[in-house]
């Protein structure tokens, strides 16, 4: 069933994720859900078999590319899809899939373009379990990153999203990273160019299974959503130019028509969900 004659796409950026993934599938909600799509990065354990035994459609990456390389063949291969709305979900149970409706329906409503699931708004993140480093870095660089960019968001490192086929469409995504600043780049470049973004309160849940950033990872990822902030100001004051800001930059709709022109829709990696519309 469409929500207000919008398709919904849910994407699941997978690695190392059979432990949680039936869990995470289970609770999406598919009476408003037309397509569920899952990619995995090369994962070492049962990812594929149990994303088969689901009945999820499935990309494979044959070796590891990345948390940025996933999300854009995430919304590369979603974009092939007629939907409408495109909502990334971590397949590893850390954010509840019960707010896919309300989260789509603030973008089905035209009021906005792009939605974030907030752990701060609410005050649960550490209630939650998000450790205390993490909770206070994540203050910090969002603090600093709304001086940089004028904006209000309680927080740009949220992994739980909602976009519109705009947005995904007009973003310059292929010069994003490929590692986990993408998600900090996919804002900035979203604010930069005016798109609206609203922000829903979301519980968190930390435990053994849920995927977890490294330590020396989230330090390069803290000087990099620094750097994301700075290059918003410095290409806003015309100082400088970047390609992440560029509208005419490297975008995934693109490269799907190429692809498709090419006759990569009959790519024998990609199953269909008996879920499917298309089914």
């Amino acid at each position: 069933m469409a929500l207000q004659d919008r398709r919904v796409a849910v994407v699941l950026p997978a690695y190392n994720a059979a432990a949680t993934l039936e869990r995470t599938y289970n609770e999406i909600p598919l009476e408003i859900v037309d397509f569920v799509l899952l990619v995995d990065d090369a994962s070492q354990d049962d990812t594929v078999r149990k994303a088969r035994q689901l009945g999820l459609r499935l990309f494979q990456h044959s070796r590891n590319q990345g948390y940025g390389a996933n999300q854009k063949t995430c919304y590369r291969e979603a974009l092939k899809l007629p939907a409408d709305i495109f909502i990334m979900l971590h397949p590893d149970y850390q954010y509840t899939p019960a707010l896919i409706p309300a989260m789509a329906s603030m973008i089905a409503s035209g009021h906005y373009d792009l939605v974030l699931a907030s752990r701060i708004l609410g005050g649960g993140a550490l209630r939650g379990g998000m450790p205390l480093y993490k909770y206070v870095a994540n203050r910090i660089l969002t603090f600093i990153e709304n001086l940089m960019t004028g904006a209000k968001l309680s927080e740009y490192h949220t992994g739980y999203r909602a976009f519109s086929r705009e947005v995904l469409e007009t973003l310059p995504l292929g010069e994003n990273s490929d590692d986990f600043l993408f998600d900090n780049q996919i804002l900035v470049q979203a604010l930069y160019l005016g798109f609206r973004i609203g922000e829903v309160s979301c519980p968190t849940r930390y435990f053994s299974e849920a995927s977890s950033i490294r330590f020396r990872d989230s330090v390069r990822y803290g000087f990099g959503v620094l750097w994301s902030g700075l290059q918003y100001q410095l290409q806003k004051r015309e100082l400088c130019r970047f390609a992440i800001f560029n509208p005419k930059g490297k975008k995934l709709a693109s490269l799907v028509r190429d692809l498709v022109a090419e006759g990569e829709a009959a790519s024998p990696t990609r199953e269909v969900s008996r879920h499917s519309r298309l089914s």
